[in-house]
């Protein structure tokens, strides 16, 4: 720690945007602060402290990178998805036009839960909270006029997510964009489905295998794409606190690497490609010791506990996303000051990309102007503040580093729970966590802590427990899905159905069985296989779960 030769050597090796830095003031900024004052990668005498961090070093508490947004600012990915999948491109053009910098889809729940949309139990729910996926035709309506080859994707489904990633592929590639091309990421957390969301298809072992496969397939043939995103974010969305959102999310990805060893994959060969997400709350020095900490933790373990060399494979890569559990139906338009300060958190913390919440999201699926505000507050934040200007300005805080060191602890502790369920092993542990209920009921019991104090008002929120003068005005413009979405959705699935080579489709279900049942086979070709002969993600997850069973979450 304390190289400063080598954090000036980073930071040049990087560029920067401008010659120099300065506030509004005119008071001229350098890159870098540390414990005696500036630092500059000019400054060969600088004075650092021996034990002093510095950014883009090992343990990477300041952040990956040594120049921090001086060179490059976080990606602007708005989550869209809505209707069917020509409306959601029309909102992504938009965003695209109006500075987004990625794209996030947004699935439908029919899509996210594995069924088609003329499944009975899709009745009401096609189109409602995301985009309807059912074939490859829907894919290629989805990104129609996107070159997939400059934007990176990411793409927020778990239990169906490798057949997503197939049709994904399957599209690109009829466009003529290599898969060592595609950039991007995919969800795939399975494991905090069964803790926290709930849409799972196969129980645990079997869906694992399905992430290990992505991982081989993504390391061996889509370098900048990132299989997993190990997603705390619906665990904090559930009820954690932010120390448990910390540690499971974690502690997941410590099992993904156990699961990728476990398939004979070298540590270096697939972790550098691992990436993360977590939750933008409204506690705001909390939440960017959170991500502080989560570095260091990753970090250590990674080179200490899996022996990885690579410092790629030491550096936690993640995506924010402001706290919906936040936002209010009450006074709606205060959502917006409260996904600013969540998103200045992310960005002090050092997220590497960004979603801001509507104002509307808490009341139905976001309208254009209330995404566009969002997208502006990012940009405010990236543009006006400062903030950017210099790389982790928050480092050497007396709050922030003790709130780092404290959760680290707390989290280093849930590791050594988690361990001890598992005989050692992260994996088995959130296999066994899984199957007995421990996370389930500690997030249960902290959601149940957190509604106590705000029933008894200790915890004060705007709008609903105090200062809810102007609760009484009128609702703002909200998004409506009408019933004609899942008509039209599912006469154009049913006109796939009937123009398709149904012997070709057959022949691709049937291969991908055969293969399912061999372990060891690696399910992605197959599953590319079957999208481009128009399977369907039902017909696809139907056929898998012949082989996988289904999985039903035993009462507590």
């Amino acid at each position: 720690m304390g190289d400063l030769s080598a954090w000036s050597e980073a930071y040049r090796r990087a560029g920067t945007r401008e010659e120099a830095f300065e506030t509004l003031s005119g008071v001229p900024l350098a890159p870098l602060y540390g414990r005696h004052g500036a630092l500059d990668p000019d400054d060969a005498g600088a004075m650092v402290d021996p034990d002093e961090e510095l950014p883009g070093q090992y343990p990477y508490t300041r952040g990956v990178y040594a120049s921090g947004y001086r060179t490059k600012r976080w990606t602007m990915r708005m989550f869209a998805g809505f209707s069917t999948a020509i409306e959601t491109n029309q909102r992504f053009h938009e965003l695209l036009a109006n500075g987004g910098t990625g794209l996030s889809v947004a699935f439908d729940l029919p899509t996210l839960m594995g069924r088609d949309s003329d499944d009975p139990r899709s009745v009401g729910e096609v189109g409602k909270c995301g985009v309807a996926i059912d074939t490859l035709e829907d894919m290629r309506d989805l990104f129609s006029g996107i070159d997939l080859g400059a934007v990176t994707t990411s793409m927020t489904i778990n239990a169906p997510a490798a057949f997503i990633l197939a049709s994904f592929i399957a599209v690109a590639e009829e466009r003529g964009v290599a898969r060592e091309r595609l950039a991007g990421t995919l969800q795939n957390d399975i494991l905090k489905e069964y803790q926290a969301q709930k849409e799972y298809y196969f129980p645990p072992r079997p869906s694992a295998r399905l992430v290990r496969d992505t991982i081989a397939f993504t390391a061996a043939e889509m370098p900048k794409w990132h299989p997993i995103s190990v997603s705390g974010y619906h665990i904090r969305e559930a009820g954690s606190t932010a120390a448990e959102e910390l540690a499971f999310t974690l502690a997941n990805g410590f099992a993904y690497v156990e699961l990728g060893q476990a398939a004979g994959l070298d540590v270096d060969a697939f972790a550098p490609q691992l990436s993360f997400f977590f939750n933008a709350h409204i506690d705001f020095f909390e939440e960017i010791a959170k991500y502080r900490a989560a570095r260091r933790l990753w970090a250590r373990w990674l080179r200490e506990r899996y022996g990885a060399r690579d410092p790629r494979s030491w550096q936690l890569r993640f995506h924010t996303q402001t706290a919906g559990v936040s936002l209010t139906a009450q006074q709606p338009e205060i959502n917006v000051v409260r996904t600013a300060l969540e998103a200045l958190a992310g960005v002090l913390g050092g997220t590497q990309s960004l979603h801001t919440n509507s104002m509307d999201e808490v009341l139905s699926l976001p309208t254009d102007r209330a995404a566009r505000i969002a997208l502006r507050t990012q940009q405010v934040i990236a543009y006006e503040t400062g903030v950017a200007n210099v790389v982790d300005p928050l480092g050497g805080s007396y709050l922030v580093e003790a709130l780092t060191d404290e959760l680290e602890a707390r989290a280093s502790a849930i590791f050594a729970e988690i361990e001890r369920l598992g005989g050692g092993s992260m994996l088995e542990g959130a296999f066994v966590g899984i199957d007995d209920g421990y996370y389930q009921g500690r997030i249960a019991d902290s959601a149940y802590e957190l509604e106590k104090r705000i029933s008894a008002g200790e915890r004060v929120i705007v709008g609903v427990n105090a200062f809810t003068a102007g609760n009484e005005e009128d609702e703002i413009p909200t998004l409506v899905i009408g019933p004609e979405v899942e008509a039209r959705q599912i006469e154009r699935l049913r006109r796939v159905r009937r123009q398709r080579d149904e012997e070709a489709q057959r022949t691709a279900i049937r291969r991908l069985v055969d293969e399912a049942r061999d372990p060891e086979r690696n399910l992605m070709p197959a599953l590319i296989d079957a999208a481009r002969a128009r399977a369907s993600v039902g017909e696809v997850m139907m056929a898998l779960g012949e082989v996988f069973g289904l999985y039903e979450e035993p009462p507590r």
